[in-house]
Protein backbone atom coordinates (compact mmCIF):
# COMPACT_ATOMS: atom_id res chain seq x y z
CA UNK A 1 0.00 0.00 0.00
CA UNK A 2 2.85 2.44 0.80
CA UNK A 3 4.49 1.74 -2.55
CA UNK A 4 1.18 2.22 -4.32
CA UNK A 5 0.62 5.58 -2.61
CA UNK A 6 4.10 6.65 -3.53
CA UNK A 7 3.45 5.83 -7.17
CA UNK A 8 0.09 7.61 -7.13
CA UNK A 9 1.43 10.70 -5.40
CA UNK A 10 0.60 12.17 -2.01
CA UNK A 11 -2.74 13.57 -3.22
CA UNK A 12 -3.84 10.38 -5.02
CA UNK A 13 -3.01 11.86 -8.44
CA UNK A 14 -1.71 9.64 -11.25
CA UNK A 15 2.01 9.85 -11.85
CA UNK A 16 3.36 11.83 -14.72
CA UNK A 17 2.53 10.50 -18.17
CA UNK A 18 6.02 9.15 -18.78
CA UNK A 19 6.09 7.27 -15.51
CA UNK A 20 2.62 5.84 -16.14
CA UNK A 21 3.65 4.55 -19.55
CA UNK A 22 6.80 2.98 -18.09
CA UNK A 23 4.81 1.31 -15.34
CA UNK A 24 2.29 -0.07 -17.83
CA UNK A 25 5.08 -1.41 -20.04
CA UNK A 26 6.74 -3.10 -17.06
CA UNK A 27 3.47 -4.81 -16.08
CA UNK A 28 2.87 -6.05 -19.63
CA UNK A 29 6.45 -7.37 -19.80
CA UNK A 30 6.14 -9.18 -16.45
CA UNK A 31 2.86 -10.84 -17.40
CA UNK A 32 4.07 -11.84 -20.85
CA UNK A 33 7.36 -13.36 -19.73
CA UNK A 34 7.20 -17.18 -19.90
CA UNK A 35 8.01 -19.10 -16.73
CA UNK A 36 10.27 -22.09 -17.21
CA UNK A 37 11.14 -24.82 -14.78
CA UNK A 38 14.17 -27.04 -14.89
CA UNK A 39 13.70 -30.72 -15.72
CA UNK A 40 13.83 -33.10 -12.75
CA UNK A 41 16.98 -35.16 -12.39
CA UNK A 42 16.94 -38.47 -14.32
CA UNK A 43 16.53 -40.50 -11.13
CA UNK A 44 13.43 -38.60 -10.05
CA UNK A 45 10.67 -39.00 -12.67
CA UNK A 46 7.18 -37.71 -11.99
CA UNK A 47 6.32 -40.87 -10.13
CA UNK A 48 2.94 -41.16 -8.47
CA UNK A 49 1.23 -38.91 -11.00
CA UNK A 50 -1.30 -39.97 -13.57
CA UNK A 51 0.17 -39.68 -17.05
CA UNK A 52 -1.57 -37.01 -19.11
CA UNK A 53 -4.50 -38.55 -21.03
CA UNK A 54 -3.54 -41.91 -19.52
CA UNK A 55 -5.51 -43.69 -16.76
CA UNK A 56 -2.41 -45.23 -15.21
CA UNK A 57 -0.08 -44.19 -12.40
CA UNK A 58 3.54 -43.72 -13.45
CA UNK A 59 5.92 -45.56 -11.14
CA UNK A 60 9.37 -44.42 -10.06
CA UNK A 61 11.04 -47.12 -12.15
CA UNK A 62 8.99 -46.21 -15.23
CA UNK A 63 6.35 -48.94 -14.81
CA UNK A 64 2.67 -47.98 -15.16
CA UNK A 65 0.18 -49.17 -12.54
CA UNK A 66 -3.60 -49.47 -12.61
CA UNK A 67 -3.96 -48.49 -8.94
CA UNK A 68 -1.97 -46.75 -6.24
CA UNK A 69 -3.75 -48.80 -3.52
CA UNK A 70 -4.05 -45.66 -1.41
CA UNK A 71 -0.31 -44.99 -1.32
CA UNK A 72 -0.65 -41.42 -2.60
CA UNK A 73 -2.99 -40.68 0.31
CA UNK A 74 -0.42 -42.02 2.79
CA UNK A 75 -2.06 -45.34 3.67
CA UNK A 76 -1.61 -48.62 1.74
CA UNK A 77 -4.91 -50.50 1.45
CA UNK A 78 -3.69 -53.95 2.43
CA UNK A 79 -7.12 -55.47 1.91
CA UNK A 80 -7.21 -54.33 -1.72
CA UNK A 81 -3.64 -55.52 -2.21
CA UNK A 82 -4.53 -58.91 -0.75
CA UNK A 83 -7.54 -59.19 -3.06
CA UNK A 84 -5.51 -58.54 -6.20
CA UNK A 85 -2.78 -60.92 -5.07
CA UNK A 86 -5.36 -63.65 -4.57
CA UNK A 87 -6.67 -63.01 -8.07
CA UNK A 88 -3.25 -63.56 -9.66
CA UNK A 89 -2.88 -67.01 -8.13
CA UNK A 90 0.90 -66.67 -7.88
CA UNK A 91 3.55 -65.01 -5.75
CA UNK A 92 4.11 -61.44 -6.92
CA UNK A 93 7.86 -61.86 -6.86
CA UNK A 94 7.78 -65.09 -8.82
CA UNK A 95 9.44 -65.21 -12.21
CA UNK A 96 6.29 -66.95 -13.47
CA UNK A 97 4.45 -63.64 -13.19
CA UNK A 98 5.36 -61.63 -16.27
CA UNK A 99 6.16 -57.96 -15.80
CA UNK A 100 3.18 -56.73 -17.80
CA UNK A 101 0.82 -58.96 -15.78
CA UNK A 102 2.11 -58.01 -12.33
CA UNK A 103 -0.73 -56.08 -10.62
CA UNK A 104 1.36 -54.56 -7.84
CA UNK A 105 5.03 -53.93 -7.10
CA UNK A 106 7.02 -55.90 -4.54
CA UNK A 107 10.31 -55.88 -2.64
CA UNK A 108 12.62 -58.88 -2.45
CA UNK A 109 15.39 -59.43 0.08
CA UNK A 110 15.79 -59.07 3.82
CA UNK A 111 13.94 -56.14 5.34
CA UNK A 112 13.87 -56.86 9.04
CA UNK A 113 17.37 -58.23 9.54
CA UNK A 114 18.47 -55.15 11.48
CA UNK A 115 15.62 -55.73 13.92
CA UNK A 116 16.64 -59.31 14.68
CA UNK A 117 16.22 -60.27 18.31
CA UNK A 118 13.01 -58.29 18.78
CA UNK A 119 9.41 -59.25 18.22
CA UNK A 120 9.41 -56.94 15.22
CA UNK A 121 11.90 -59.15 13.40
CA UNK A 122 9.16 -61.43 12.05
CA UNK A 123 9.36 -61.23 8.28
CA UNK A 124 6.93 -59.40 5.99
CA UNK A 125 4.33 -61.37 4.08
CA UNK A 126 3.52 -60.76 0.41
CA UNK A 127 0.94 -58.08 1.17
CA UNK A 128 3.48 -56.15 3.26
CA UNK A 129 6.09 -56.46 0.52
CA UNK A 130 3.54 -55.29 -2.04
CA UNK A 131 2.66 -52.23 0.05
CA UNK A 132 6.36 -51.50 0.42
CA UNK A 133 6.98 -51.98 -3.31
CA UNK A 134 4.07 -49.75 -4.27
CA UNK A 135 5.35 -47.13 -1.83
CA UNK A 136 8.77 -47.13 -3.50
CA UNK A 137 7.08 -46.88 -6.89
CA UNK A 138 4.65 -44.06 -6.18
CA UNK A 139 5.33 -42.16 -2.95
CA UNK A 140 7.27 -38.90 -3.11
CA UNK A 141 10.45 -38.31 -1.16
CA UNK A 142 9.83 -38.07 2.59
CA UNK A 143 6.14 -38.89 2.12
CA UNK A 144 5.32 -41.56 4.69
CA UNK A 145 2.97 -44.46 3.94
CA UNK A 146 1.42 -46.58 6.71
CA UNK A 147 -0.41 -49.90 6.96
CA UNK A 148 -1.08 -52.68 9.46
CA UNK A 149 -0.91 -56.43 9.05
CA UNK A 150 -3.73 -57.60 11.35
CA UNK A 151 -2.79 -61.29 11.24
CA UNK A 152 0.79 -60.65 12.29
CA UNK A 153 -0.03 -57.72 14.52
CA UNK A 154 2.64 -55.50 12.94
CA UNK A 155 2.19 -51.84 12.01
CA UNK A 156 4.43 -50.27 9.37
CA UNK A 157 5.41 -46.79 8.30
CA UNK A 158 7.72 -46.44 5.29
CA UNK A 159 9.35 -43.17 4.25
CA UNK A 160 11.16 -43.13 0.87
CA UNK A 161 14.21 -40.89 0.80
CA UNK A 162 16.67 -39.93 -1.94
CA UNK A 163 16.94 -41.60 -5.32
CA UNK A 164 19.94 -42.68 -7.37
CA UNK A 165 20.91 -45.00 -10.22
CA UNK A 166 22.98 -48.15 -9.96
CA UNK A 167 24.01 -50.03 -13.12
CA UNK A 168 21.16 -48.44 -15.03
CA UNK A 169 18.55 -49.30 -12.42
CA UNK A 170 16.34 -46.84 -10.55
CA UNK A 171 17.08 -47.01 -6.83
CA UNK A 172 15.78 -45.43 -3.64
CA UNK A 173 16.71 -45.26 0.00
CA UNK A 174 13.94 -45.75 2.52
CA UNK A 175 13.34 -45.95 6.25
CA UNK A 176 10.90 -48.46 7.71
CA UNK A 177 9.36 -48.16 11.16
CA UNK A 178 7.87 -51.32 12.73
CA UNK A 179 5.72 -51.72 15.78
CA UNK A 180 4.36 -54.81 17.53
CA UNK A 181 2.44 -53.74 20.60
CA UNK A 182 4.87 -51.54 22.54
CA UNK A 183 7.95 -52.91 20.80
CA UNK A 184 9.30 -50.72 18.01
CA UNK A 185 12.23 -50.80 15.63
CA UNK A 186 13.59 -48.75 12.73
CA UNK A 187 15.67 -49.94 9.78
CA UNK A 188 17.10 -48.19 6.75
CA UNK A 189 17.65 -49.83 3.37
CA UNK A 190 18.35 -49.22 -0.30
CA UNK A 191 16.54 -51.02 -3.10
CA UNK A 192 16.68 -50.98 -6.90
CA UNK A 193 14.27 -51.92 -9.68
CA UNK A 194 14.95 -52.74 -13.30
CA UNK A 195 11.61 -51.26 -14.36
CA UNK A 196 9.45 -54.35 -13.84
CA UNK A 197 8.16 -53.30 -10.43
CA UNK A 198 10.28 -55.82 -8.53
CA UNK A 199 12.55 -54.00 -6.09
CA UNK A 200 15.61 -55.81 -4.78
CA UNK A 201 17.14 -54.74 -1.47
CA UNK A 202 20.85 -54.03 -2.01
CA UNK A 203 21.83 -52.89 1.45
Amino acid sequence: MTALKAMMGTRGRSPAGGNARALAAAIVWAVAMPVTFGDPPPWAPAHGLRVKQDPYYLGYSGRKWDSDYGVLDGHCNQQAVGAVLGATGAAIGSQSVKSENRPVATVLGGILAAAAGSKVSRDMDERDRACLGQTLELAGAERGVTWTNPERGVSYRVIPLGGFTDNGQSCREFVTFFAVGRTEATVRHRACSGGDGVWQVIG
